[in-house]
């Protein structure tokens, strides 16, 4: 072992996302394989400051790789955006001899680990455990995969209902700052308008979409939105078409937080054990405060502080796809 660290702490931070405690599983295992102990911290950053610690043992995470949500629960932290609040976080891991930190969260996780390496000495190794897909450095993030399909079997529910009725349909789903499981879902479910924050809106160019398909008798249309689009979402967008539109009908569904729940799907378990993993594999080779990621299937560390300055991009080829399929 080429490393001094013989102790490691792992949290979750932030949003929760399904595939979270297969990484957990994967951490500890992978840790105590190799002869690390592994303590666990509740409540993510705010645990760390008011000591939650406790240690892990291969017990600890028997029967968790099925569920969603975290074993090891989630918080945001105001403290820790503090120096003394980091201070006393690092204390409380110096006084048990824990030389290293495994954070799987987001990119605001990825900001307070790489801050928190920074000020003490302590090693910091990121996992993206995010439903967003957000993050530049690799291909996946874990919770993605499943709360994408659970938005298109959502969608798949609604359109039933749509074609009863001959209705549009403004279906609103998670991304705040980033438009893939909108783009995805949309693309799957077959929507005639996929709106991201990644591109302007021109409300007066899907009306005017909508009218000509009108003309042509395709009374049924699906919009997917993603909440931080630049028109406020769903309900905000249905105002401003019921006013272009007068006599079409125009529904709203906001699928909200049932995307971030449910049973992780295969791939999402599988790509949280194999970050997991590798995660280990970084303390036992001397890798230091580095985001772990899957880039072209093999695996791919990106320094913590390059992860959080940028993010990926919507490819050009999906909106054209988009665009030609709902033609």
């Amino acid at each position: 072992m080429s490393t001094k660290i013989s102790k490691i702490g792992i949290l979750t931070s932030g949003g929760d996302a399904p595939g979270m405690n297969a990484a957990i599983r994967a951490v500890v295992r992978t840790g105590l394989f190799h002869g690390l102990e592994v303590y666990g911290i509740m409540r993510g950053y705010q645990g760390l400051i008011e000591d939650e610690i406790s240690v892990l043992n291969s017990r600890s995470v028997a029967n968790i790789i099925q569920r969603g949500g975290t074993i090891l629960k989630t918080a945001r932290c105001k403290d820790f955006f503090e120096y003394e609040g980091r201070k006393k976080a690092y204390e409380n891991l110096k006084k048990r001899g824990i030389g290293g930190l495994v954070v799987i969260g987001g990119d605001g996780s990825f900001r307070g680990a790489a801050q928190f390496a920074k000020e003490f000495k302590i090693s910091c190794i990121g996992i993206a455990g995010t439903i967003d897909k957000d993050i530049q450095g690799t291909d996946y993030t874990i919770g993605f995969d499943t709360a994408v399909n659970t938005a298109v079997e959502a969608i798949d529910k609604v359109r039933d209902t749509m074609e009863a009725h001959d209705r549009i349909f403004i279906i609103e789903v998670m991304g705040r700052d980033a438009g893939y499981i909108a783009l995805h879902s949309g693309i799957a479910t077959g929507a005639e308008n996929i709106l991201i924050p990644e591109i302007k809106t021109n409300i007066d160019d899907i009306a005017t979409s909508l009218q000509k398909k009108g003309k042509r008798k395709k009374l049924v249309n699906l919009i997917v939105v993603a909440e931080g689009d630049d028109f406020g979402g769903a309900e905000e967008i249905q105002k401003i078409l019921i006013k272009k539109l007068p006599k079409a009908e125009i529904r709203v569904c906001i699928l909200g937080h049932i995307q971030r729940g449910g049973a992780p799907s295969c791939l999402d378990r599988l790509i949280a054990s194999r970050m997991g993993y590798y995660a280990i594999q970084c303390f036992l080779e001397g890798r230091k405060n580095v985001f772990v990621g899957i880039h072209n299937d093999k695996m791919n560390y990106t320094p913590l502080e390059s992860a959080i300055k940028s993010k990926g991009h919507i490819c050009d080829e999906w909106l054209k796809i988009v665009k030609v399929l709902a033609s």
